[in-house]
């Protein structure tokens, strides 16, 4: 019987789901790094992992490097990620092949920003969107495809806008999303809304960041479309002095969002892991130690405990 897709996972669990996702190493020490995280976290038994993608040559073969090392380490469902930017429809098509080679047969089609940086530009001969991107994996094989989501608007629309594209995405054969990383807890409950009353029925799972070290305040406030609340900021400015108490402060607040969004009834957490392994633990841990509340993401039959 062949496995269940993350969708069928997503549908069919009686709890909130956990996922973590990791990007491919750059070199022997960071390969290192990758192989003790995933070591680390694979007893705490994610429903799934997933893999960021590299659009140019070299970093396209370290993703794949990456997804067929981490297949051969974990028994938890592999996702691959893939993006449009500064690619052919060729070249598209020939990574979602070297996907089926490898076994991996999730992925979540994303449009990606250019290798170099800046402002997105269609390839001459590549897909223009996301929405192309999911028509084209579907159109391939017996993929099951999950995409992205904006709580805090995507750098290039607005929210409402965002809401109608992510419906434009399922209609084209997404089956669920997974959200940027955000810090507000409204604004993933906002994008929810939004896309539930436009029709748009697949789960959104909520991307979590681990905060936990000070330099992070200056990166997500550089990182467009990212915006860290003022409140959520300042408590952690405050600590910013004593490393040793912005980890706990960091944590503690990311721990309280996961919880909030949880006993809303968001139906799963995905960790951006940044290949490290304790913080992501630590918060799960947390939050597996906290009273389960009923979930209304789950029909009232399920719990808020990942």
């Amino acid at each position: 019987m062949p496995a269940q897709t993350i969708a069928e996972r997503l549908a069919q669990a009686d709890r909130p789901t956990f996922s973590f996702e990791y990007f491919p190493p750059a070199d022997d020490a960071a390969t290192q790094q990758l192989i003790a995280t995933v070591d680390a976290l694979s007893p705490l038994r994610p429903d799934w992992v997933s893999v960021t993608y590299g659009a140019t040559g070299a970093a396209r073969y370290k993703t794949f490097s990456a997804v067929g090392a981490i297949r051969g380490q974990t028994a938890a469902r592999t996702m691959g990620h893939l993006t449009v930017a500064g690619q052919s429809r060729d070249e598209v098509r020939r990574a979602i092949e070297s996907y089926s080679r490898l076994g991996v047969t999730q992925i979540l089609a994303l449009r990606g920003d250019p290798p170099g940086g800046g402002a997105f530009e269609r390839h001459p001969e590549g897909l223009g969107n996301a929405t192309d991107l999911v028509r084209l994996v579907r159109s391939m094989g017996d993929f099951s495809v999950g995409v992205a989501a904006f709580p805090d608007g995507h750098p290039d629309g607005d929210v409402d806008l965002d809401a109608r594209i992510l419906l434009d995405k399922q209609e084209a054969g997404a089956e669920f999303a997974v959200t940027q990383l955000f810090f507000d807890a409204q604004a993933y409950f906002s994008l929810v809304e939004r896309f539930r009353s436009l029709g748009g029925t697949m789960p959104i799972v909520a991307g979590i960041m681990p905060v936990t070290v000070p330099s992070q305040i200056e990166r997500f406030a550089s990182l467009s479309g990212s915006r860290m609340p003022a409140w959520f900021e300042a408590e952690l400015r405050a600590a910013a002095d004593d490393k040793q108490r912005f980890r706990q402060v960091g944590l503690d607040l990311v721990t309280r969002l996961c919880d909030e969004v949880l006993q809303a009834g968001a139906p799963g957490l995905q960790f951006f892991t940044l290949n490290r392994s304790t913080a992501t633990a630590e918060i799960l841990g947390r939050l597996r130690a906290m009273p389960a509340a009923p979930n209304p993401g789950h029909g009232g039959g399920g719990n808020s405990r990942p």
